[in-house]
């Protein structure tokens, strides 16, 4: 007899595929129309289906009620997308972009992940009672990378192709992708002196010898070191194995475009196996397969990557929703929730745009203020922080003495699982709503300005807003008419003063005047594509060119005796297309 399993599995399987398909049925209108981030809404639904709520994902329950064997599925599979997506970051750069842009990489890594560090943790010593500044770098060093998950909702799409130039872009996803990898030596520092030094050393003798040799052995020449050569070794084996299949045809359309996949998860299993750094070597593995800029060219017109890159981001952050631990927020005899509060303003204020601000000048991609206020501000903590939360956790579990962990480091553990995860839940959270929120705040005053200067009159069509641009071309023939007759001192009508009447083909005009009019139209067009907050320079040649038409028109008379010109209306001759 046909029986109810409601088993966890089939109840996951159900509401992924359902969430996901739900979604995907208004993807277009949230991401393209309102600008909200995929992680957003997937948290918020990963909130709607967990425990708390709805309880239909249940994440202790998948771990056999232990929280030891959940952290372990926490940092497993943060590593593994971390691993998919560092691949992807890196295919997505232009071919040798390691080589030609170092200098600023080297700026963004070297200095600029230290002074994120320093600030991350004077602000985390400051706000949560009772913590010393060795414990303060380990937490500040967790939330010291920028997250490339999160990066990619900011420097992909509509939003991203329109307002924000192309160079800066392929810097942020570079950055985001190398410093996540680059987190382990500031981690570990703080890490081995905690071990060896913190709490006397006991348990763990060895003093702050063996942990400085420890962290330039094995944290530097092991897993950093290592990570690279090794990666750069794996991704360009790769392509040259991949140059040689499609060469003599031996390798199928859908084997070429799952390659990339399936190179970071060798690259995750084997950098595993070792125990070198495989979000590192995923990036620069990326990076060096399209170091020819072969591959990307080849599947820059497929959707296989954005497919799977979606896939995980939905997946990971409605993980996130499920599993983060609310209830520790508001109870929590570490930190008091006001504090918590206070401390993701400040580190979303504070930790990155001075840094940005002091070296953006030597940054060649940040040209002005507007790009480096958003440089300094999107640099969004996500799945990064919660990775290196949960190697943290992993780290500290083996600090014992007589088989038990030791007090200080089970008192760090607790607190680097709070802060971390409510700043990471403060980032996803307010950097998915800025762009929303931003375009918001300009359009409301604007549209309540119009709506009151024209008394609500329902008959009064509306003015085009600055982000629409296609409806603003209908009327540029109009004024740019109205504009000469009031030159000429005549009264402009309502009108346009040259109806046009379409019939098929093209419209032919005096070969000087139709100059004139195209140079005008595509000035005012240039003018109105720049949105308030787009991060783009206006060309600096478009305006003169045209004041200097709009005299040559203003120098010509009407003339009535003109053949072609009948009751002072210029006819339009049209020709079949």
């Amino acid at each position: 007899m046909p029986t109810l399993n409601v088993s966890n599995f089939n109840i996951v399987c159900a509401t992924l595929g359902g969430f996901i398909t739900l979604f995907g049925l208004v993807s277009y209108l949230f991401k393209e129309r309102y600008y909200l981030s995929e992680a957003l809404i997937s948290l918020l639904a990963g909130v709607t289906f967990s425990p708390p709520a709805l309880n239909w994902i249940r994440p202790l329950d998948y771990a056999f009620g232990s929280e030891t064997t959940l952290s372990t599925i926490n940092l497993y599979f943060t590593r593994l997308v971390l691993d998919v997506q560092l691949v992807l970051a890196g295919i997505q750069l232009p071919p040798k972009y390691l080589r030609y842009e170092w200098r600023s990489l080297a700026l963004l890594l070297g200095p600029g992940m230290t002074a994120m560090w320093v600030s991350s943790s004077l602000l985390v010593w400051a706000m949560v009672p009772n913590l010393s500044f060795l414990h303060s770098l380990a937490v500040g060093a967790c939330v010291t990378p920028t997250d490339p998950v999160l990066s990619n909702s900011i420097v992909k799409g509509k939003f991203a192709d329109k307002n924000v130039p192309k160079d800066l872009q392929q810097i942020i996803i570079a950055e985001s992708g190398a410093n996540d990898g680059l987190g382990y030596p500031f981690l570990f520092f703080a890490l081995y002196l905690i071990k060896y030094v913190g709490s006397g050393g006991e348990g763990q003798p060895g003093g702050a010898g063996k942990a400085m040799g420890y962290w330039f052995g094995e944290t530097w020449g092991y897993t950093i070191l290592l990570s690279v050569v090794y990666g750069a070794v794996v991704g360009y084996i790769g392509q040259e194995l991949l140059h040689w299949a499609e060469e003599r045809k031996y390798v199928d359309r859908e084997s070429f475009l799952v390659f990339s996949i399936a190179l970071a998860l060798f690259v995750a299993g084997t950098c595993g196996m070792i125990g070198s750094d495989d979000v590192l070597a995923s990036f620069v593995a990326g990076n060096f397969f399209t170091w020819d800029d072969w591959f990307r060219q080849e599947t820059l017109d497929d959707s296989l990557q954005p497919t799977i890159d979606m896939l995980l981001n939905l997946s990971i952050f409605m993980w996130f929703g499920a599993v983060c631990p609310w209830a520790s927020f508001a109870h929590s005899d570490i930190i008091p929730i006001y504090r918590l509060i206070f401390l993701g303003v400040l580190i979303l204020l504070l930790r990155r745009i001075p840094m940005i601000y002091a070296m953006h000048k030597h940054i060649r991609q940040i040209e002005d203020t507007r790009q480096m206020l958003f440089t300094g501000f999107f640099g969004p903590i996500g799945v990064s922080a919660v990775f290196y939360l949960y190697v943290t956790v992993e780290f500290l579990g083996e600090v014992t003495v007589d088989g038990v962990v030791r007090e200080d480091a089970a008192q760090l553990a607790e607190v680097v699982t709070v802060v971390v995860w409510f700043l990471a839940i403060c980032s996803i959270v307010v950097h998915g709503l800025s762009v929303p929120v931003g375009k918001l705040g300009y359009h409301l005053p604007r549209t309540l300005s119009r709506t009151t200067t024209s008394g609500g009159d329902p008959e009064e069509p509306e003015p085009v807003g600055p982000f629409h641009i296609r409806g603003r071309i209908e009327d540029e023939v109009q004024v740019l008419h109205q504009r000469q007759s009031q030159r000429r001192g005549q009264r402009p009508k309502g009108g346009p003063s040259r109806p046009i009447i379409r019939l098929g083909g093209s419209i032919m005009r005096s070969g000087r005047k139709q100059s004139a009019l195209t140079t005008a139209d595509e000035s005012e067009k240039a003018s109105a594509d720049q949105s308030p907050l787009s991060l783009e320079k206006p060309s600096p040649n478009i305006a003169p060119a045209s004041n200097a038409h709009e005299k040559e028109i203003d120098t010509e008379a009407p003339q009535p005796s003109d053949p072609t010109s009948v009751n002072g209306e210029e006819k339009v001759s049209e020709t079949k297309a």
